[in-house]
């Protein structure tokens, strides 16, 4: 903390010799070096922790998280108890290492994404990749939307990619609503199919997290494009989704949605399928661009 603090008071030192928008890009990338730090210093903490203990931490209080299945887990609480169905979890060691990170103009939001290990207490592991969007209160930077999947065995990079940074925002700025463009999304793939809807409304620094047959992420919009279409129609989708809520930056250029995924058709006996829970980062990149998902 003293090492933030130092940092800190040089960069508003130096702030009367440095443009405004010098100023602004220095102090975002000291909150996305902070944010990444503190996800990291978490996960290693965790290692040393049994159960849910450290996982915990890292939790804001009204933390929501998507439960395949169930829906949604909403505040630390819920979420400890949907992970606990697992038995083996109270005597696991959880550890994780983010690798990604971007922040928002304000300095306040932010989100990362990295690998995680859960070691059970018979000495197999399970591998697992995960996103989370943080929000930065007086307790430091706890986790407000938070999920994991199942990773393949393999090769994984650890090396830290560059941090995304915002663009030239003023702290605090009106921009079009996200829940509108979540809309927007929705609706043009079932016109333009889901493969095109993902390249249009993606970018080449958008991340997925690849699902469980693949170690790794996959990066940029066309790949992302081109994994979810498998098995969808060709100018449609098989899908449609909203949000149910948005959490937005005060800058107005990153942001958190968080709904429900929808099937078109009933399943083969005719019943209702059950919608999957989701949530999204979104970014802008300058005040006069569209939101563009950025990590999912």
């Amino acid at each position: 903390m003293q090492v933030i603090a130092v940092a800190t008071l040089a960069i508003l030192m130096l702030a009367g010799a440095m443009p405004a928008a010098a100023q602004a890009n220095a102090l975002a990338k000291q909150r996305a070096d902070e944010l990444f730090a503190a996800d990291q210093a978490l996960g290693a903490a965790s290692a040393t922790r049994d159960g849910l203990a450290g996982l915990s931490a890292a939790l804001a209080d009204d933390v929501t998280v998507p439960v395949p299945g169930k829906g949604f887990a909403h505040g630390k609480a819920e979420v400890v108890a949907a992970l606990r169905t697992s038995p083996a979890l109270d005597s696991a060691r959880i550890d994780w290492a983010p690798v990604g990170v971007g922040i928002a103009a304000e300095g306040n939001q932010g989100f990362t994404f990295g690998f995680m290990t859960q070691r059970l207490a018979d000495g197999t592991s399970q591998p697992y990749k995960y996103l989370a969007y943080w929000q930065r209160g007086s307790d430091g930077w706890r986790a407000i939307a938070w999920k994991r999947g199942r990773r393949a065995d393999g090769k994984i990079d650890l090396t830290p990619r560059p941090p995304l940074l915002p663009g030239a925002f003023p702290p605090e700025a009106r921009g079009p609503a996200l829940e509108q463009a979540e809309r927007a999304f929705s609706d043009e793939a079932q016109t333009i199919g889901l493969g095109p809807a993902f390249a249009k409304y993606g970018t080449a620094d958008s991340m997925n997290l690849g699902g469980a047959a693949n170690a790794g992420f996959v990066f940029g919009a066309e790949a992302i494009a081109r994994l979810v279409s498998e098995g969808q129609p060709a100018g449609g989708s098989a899908l449609n989704w909203s949000a149910d809520r948005v959490v937005v930056a005060a800058s107005g250029d990153l942001g958190v949605s968080i709904g429900h995924i929808r099937f078109n058709e009933r399943a083969a006996d005719g019943s209702e399928r059950q919608p999957i829970p989701f949530f999204t980062v979104w970014r802008r990149a300058a005040p006069d661009q569209p939101w563009r998902y950025i990590a999912e």
